[in-house]
């Protein structure tokens, strides 16, 4: 089996498995993109991630204007149709929150967290072709949760018996792929991602011996770090790891 093959195997699964997944309390709709929109996610699978990668990032969850319109994680529409060259179909959530619709590549909303990573990628690597010769990007958990307002409410949020059980499904899909992808490192996309990654580097034991886990400021303009320019902040982050050489050419 391909590691393309076998990533799209454990999404599959874990959606199946989360499809019973009914959070209480603060979480009012749940968002599923690997059922609604599974055809540019397994594209993008199939596509990009069928050969082993020196470095995967790992990002938290889908963000309400990227993956949850798109199926790509950090799914910016714009880097989705015009530097991964995505346009598959995107369907609908069976029940969609009033103030956060689902339209797919048609929706005119930026996901800024999208814009600044993949923006990162396409300023140092030129091309898509360049950058996944070495390169995967994916999400920890699948899902997006809102609150009645349409506020997102991230994973570490949930209640813990909920983490616990929701947690349980997605260390399968992480452990699974990084297994698939036999990295040398994985960045995690902020400090919660960041720590998923070394639960993960620790389940895995001798299967990836050699794996270092690090991590970057997470993009989002919740953070005012992340305002104060964080494609230099996160460069250097990765520099310092020994993720990156400090020459900016467009190849590693």
């Amino acid at each position: 089996m391909t590691p393309s093959e076998r990533i799209i195997t454990l999404g599959r699964e874990s959606s199946r498995d989360l499809t019973e997944f009914t959070p209480s309390g603060l979480v009012h709709t749940v968002y599923n993109p690997l059922e609604y929109a599974s055809a540019p996610w397994e594209e993008y699978i199939r596509r990009y991630g069928n050969t082993k990668k020196r470095v995967v990032f790992m990002g938290m969850n889908p963000g309400p204007w990227g993956m949850a319109q798109t199926g790509i994680p950090f799914g910016e529409v714009a880097v989705v149709t015009d530097w991964l060259h995505i346009a598959e179909h995107v369907g609908r959530p069976a029940v969609m929150h009033p103030k956060r619709p689902v339209q797919g590549l048609a929706c005119k909303r930026s996901e800024v967290s999208g814009r600044r990573l993949w923006g990162l990628f396409q300023d140092r690597f030129g091309t898509a072709e360049v950058f996944f010769q070495d390169h995967m990007v994916l999400n920890y958990c699948p899902l997006v949760f809102m609150a009645d307002s349409g506020r997102n409410i991230t994973p570490d949020r949930l209640p813990k018996a909920e983490r616990d059980t929701l947690f349980a499904i997605c260390n399968r899909f992480l452990v699974g792929s990084l297994a698939a992808l036999q990295p040398e490192i994985a960045v995690g996309v902020g400090k919660f991602a960041t720590a998923r990654l070394e639960e993960a580097r620790r389940a895995l034991g001798q299967d990836l011996p050699d794996l270092r886990v690090t991590g970057i400021l997470h993009p989002s303009p919740a953070s005012p770090a992340a305002n104060r320019g964080w494609a230099e902040a996160a460069t250097g982050q990765l520099v310092d790891a020994g993720v990156w050489s400090s020459s900016s050419t467009t190849s590693e």
